[in-house]
């Protein structure tokens, strides 16, 4: 499904996909969830499940591009990554279905409320492990992967969304393995999660390719820039955390204020 977008729009729609990829470079999350948001109200896209199906292609693509330097440079641990990932990829294409089968305004009001969860994690630390990865082929490792990859696939599939909040602790916890193989492993599933979704939601009519490339375009400057940005002010990392939470927050709220009536009798 394509609508016709003025060149303000397909400005704000790159710029938006800048917003995302700037995130995720600087702090390694936030950007993804800020997608939705940013293209309803910023960009002005008014189908929300066009909206949903769209960014999950955006966010699919921008992860994958951000998996090629993790593999190189060692960080992607493939054999409980795809495992964790076809366990996943197989619900998320239940959650779609769910997220489809719903009204938009209360997918978006749930949505919102996801949202401030995020934003609370994005305030926490992340825990280290130092212990190093168990053996991926163990029955209860394969258990593990399975059942918090189907449980972060459902959610990616339902909203939309990359859910790496999820999948990083999720395949720190299945495998003991050290935070920065997580964030590099976790990236497989993000990518394969969204495209699951995305194509569930093209099959229906409900993504806009055009829009997607205009987000993926961004994306990819946005990252870069991130990326460079976060090497020279990593001290500074917590505090940008504070504020990217509070970013989503406060848009959250907005959210829940403007999908409020969905669910009034």
């Amino acid at each position: 499904m394509m609508v016709h977008l003025t060149l303000l729009q397909q400005v704000l729609a790159v710029g938006s996909g800048m917003v995302v990829g700037f995130s995720l470079g600087l702090i390694g999350g936030g950007g993804s969830i800020l997608a939705v948001p940013l293209l309803l109200y910023v960009v002005g896209y008014a189908n929300p499940h066009v909206v949903i199906g769209t960014t999950a292609l955006a966010v699919s693509m921008s992860a994958y591009l951000n998996l090629v330097p993790h593999a190189r440079a060692g960080n992607v641990r493939w054999r409980p990554g795809v495992l964790f990932a076809i366990a996943g990829a197989i619900a998320a294409l239940a959650g779609s279905q769910l997220g489809k089968a719903m009204d938009g305004h209360k997918l978006l009001f749930l949505f919102a409320i996801l949202m401030l969860v995020v934003a609370y994690l994005m305030t926490r630390p992340r825990a280290e492990y130092e212990g190093g990865s168990r053996h991926a082929s163990s029955v209860r490792e394969a258990l593990w992967l399975v059942g918090v990859g189907g449980a972060a696939g459902l959610l990616s599939g339902f909203f939309g969304i990359g859910g790496g909040f999820l999948i990083v602790p999720g395949l720190m916890l299945a495998t003991g393995m050290p935070i920065l193989s997580a964030i590099g492993t976790s990236l497989f599933s993000v990518g394969t999660f969204g495209l699951t979704t995305a194509l569930s939601y093209a099959w229906s009519g409900l993504l806009d390719w055009r829009v997607a490339l205009l987000y993926i375009v961004g994306g990819i400057v946005g990252g870069w820039l991130g990326a460079r940005l976060a090497t020279r002010i990593s001290r500074n990392k917590k505090a940008l955390n504070w504020v990217f939470a509070a970013i989503v927050a406060l848009t959250a709220v907005y959210m829940l204020y403007r999908n409020l009536s969905a669910f009034q009798l």
